[in-house]
């Protein structure tokens, strides 16, 4: 029924928490003080002592108390804000920051929308926790104790035991539902979070879909999910309806129970008016905070359960304290293996040497391993066995702010953030001026195309949806020039662009493998034919090494690729000619 875990983690609620429980005490108080009066007023008019006039006094408490029960709630209120407002922030910094610890390798431990869930709306439900739980899950222990002692000073010690007895039969009813509420909401927390992640995936490969006409398959997939949440979501709803029904029972058969003991002492004459008037209007009372409480209790069992996802997180492994830094170096892969799943094993015992300022080509059919490598060499993934070294220090060891700076990546999916071209490539060099911008968009053939628009102004929709797939990666070429790193990694940077950008792009990778150190990952063999060493994969093996010319000797796996690709390309061409001599 409460998580010390999130108190400890936001001691700075607590304050407010108190806040509240005092100012719903005082509330309380100021109701006692109100109905004492109206007992009283009952009292005199009932003994004829009191005219129509003597209502003046009677009305200008009530009126007070009144206004001052106002004041409680509105303040309680805001306490009950304070509290979830510090608990929402604390929360938030505290998974960007284990985010932020994890790094690059963070989809290791969860998933994007995983994360997203449990930082956006997991974070939210904490906010009754704080805000009305917790601080009603102390108040509905203290409410009906304080009224104890007053119906028993104030004439009945025996209804104020039965009414007190039967209090605890509220939080009885709580327990017994709380093991299969957590089962339920656990299961519910899961299948919301599948859900959403199965909803970010469709949406993200919409194009994907309609071009392969899947998306009707999809479409049901999506709604057999969907009407698994909502049986999962109406388990739910009824476990709380039969809580709530048992809960009402017990706090209404309760109220009327004291009514009934109060009424039956005054007409055997134990109880005088004003005692049993009092008893009577305050018999409710006695439940009421207790009833509340089931009531806040399984909006925060699904606060509760979204906070297990977010222990979960935060209690990953991080990676230990990484110290080392590099700046360029040579680049050494000895047995290395990897694995995703932990299962099926994607990198055999890899051997490669990248020297510092070399130029080098990794190819190989697709699945074989290429990116993979890529992944290890800038730490998005963690190196199953195996030694990976850059400038003689394991990956292991090297700080991920040191390599960011050494190491930059290009892929064929490279992000661009809506906002103007000029906002887009100073997130690589914030310091560039408007000239070193204007040099790099030259080196990369976007200049002229730049200038027909509004310049480095020019607005970018979401991912630079406004401009050509070949425009999209000369722009991110030009953004990673800026970045001046001396590592460069091209992953398939030249797939499915136009020949004249692929060109482009080409010819400043060959300038940039002049004075950098550059890994070249492509499908294409043409594209590697001048580099310094060529490393072929297959099925996860390292399993060819040479320039073009030594590897087409030894008629391997390489010489296969090329003759292959010849073949096709050739035949391209034959078609085309062909076609122009009909």
């Amino acid at each position: 029924m409460f998580d010390k875990r999130l108190m400890q983690m936001c001691p700075e609620s607590k304050k407010y928490i108190v806040g509240n429980i005092i100012l719903q005490f005082l509330e309380m108080c100021f109701n006692v003080a109100m109905i004492v009066t109206i007992a009283y007023a009952v009292q005199q008019f009932y003994d004829k002592a009191w005219g129509l006039s003597d209502l003046v006094a009677p009305l200008g408490v009530i009126l007070v108390t009144v206004v001052l029960r106002f004041f409680t709630t509105k303040y309680a209120t805001r306490m009950s804000y304070l509290a979830s407002r510090t608990v929402k922030r604390v929360m938030r910094e505290k998974i960007y920051g284990k985010l932020l610890r994890l790094g690059t390798t963070y989809r290791e431990h969860v998933t994007t929308a995983a994360l997203v869930q449990e930082s956006v709306e997991g974070v939210d439900q904490l906010e009754s926790y704080f805000g009305q739980y917790v601080p009603q899950f102390f108040y509905a222990f203290m409410a009906p104790i304080a009224l104890f002692f007053l119906f028993g000073f104030g004439g009945s010690w025996k209804v104020a035991a039965i009414l007190l007895i039967c209090v605890p039969l509220i939080p009885g009813a709580i327990m017994m539902v709380q093991k299969i509420a957590k089962r339920i909401l656990s299961k519910y927390w899961g299948q919301y979070t599948k859900l959403g992640s199965t909803f970010l995936e469709n949406l993200q490969g919409m194009t994907t879909l309609k071009i392969y006409q899947a998306d009707a398959q999809k479409n049901v997939e999506m709604n057999e999910e969907s009407e698994h949440f909502r049986k999962v979501t109406m388990a739910v709803l009824t476990m709380q309806l039969n809580s709530v029904t048992i809960m009402d029972f017990v706090a209404y058969g309760g109220a009327a129970l004291g009514i009934l003991l109060a009424t039956k002492a005054f007409v055997n004459g134990d109880l005088g008016l004003f005692n049993v008037v009092f008893m009577i209007l305050l018999s409710a009372d006695f439940f009421l905070p207790m009833r509340r409480l089931g009531s806040y209790f399984h909006v925060a069992m699904n606060g509760m359960a979204a906070s297990d996802k977010i222990f979960a997180f935060l209690s990953e492994d991080e990676p230990e304290g990484k110290r080392e830094t590099v700046r360029s170096g040579d680049i050494e892969l000895q047995d290395v293996h990897f694995s995703y799943d932990g299962e099926r094993e994607i990198l055999h015992g890899i051997d490669l040497s990248i020297p510092q300022g070399s130029f080098v080509g990794i190819v190989g059919e697709s699945g074989s391993g290429k990116s993979t490598i890529a992944s290890l060499i800038m730490a998005r993934n963690s190196v199953g066995s195996g030694v990976l070294t850059i400038d003689g220090k394991d990956i292991r060891e090297v700080s991920e702010e040191s390599l960011m700076k050494s190491i930059t990546y290009i892929g064929f999916g490279s992000v661009f953030f809506k906002g103007t071209v000029r906002e887009n490539l100073l997130l690589a060099d914030p310091k560039a001026t408007d000239e070193r911008l204007w040099q790099v968009l030259s080196d990369c053939s976007l200049m002229e195309e730049l200038r027909l628009e509004n310049g480095l102004d020019t607005v970018l929709l979401e991912n630079a949806g406004n401009l050509s797939g070949g425009q999209k990666q000369r722009l991110a070429l030009a953004r990673a020039m800026l970045h001046d790193s001396p590592i460069y990694i091209f992953d398939e940077a030249t797939s499915n662009i136009d020949i004249e950008s692929e060109e482009a792009i080409l010819a400043q990778i060959r300038k940039i493998a002049r004075k950098k150190t550059v890994i070249m990952i492509t499908h294409r063999l043409a594209n590697v034919t001048g580099v310094d060493c060529i490393y072929v994969m297959e099925n996860g093996s390292a399993v060819e090494c040479g320039t073009h010319e030594e590897l087409l000797k030894k008629h391997g796996v390489y010489a296969h690729l090329w003759e292959t690709q010849e073949a096709l390309e050739n035949y391209g061409w034959e078609e085309k000619a062909y076609e122009k001599a009909e």
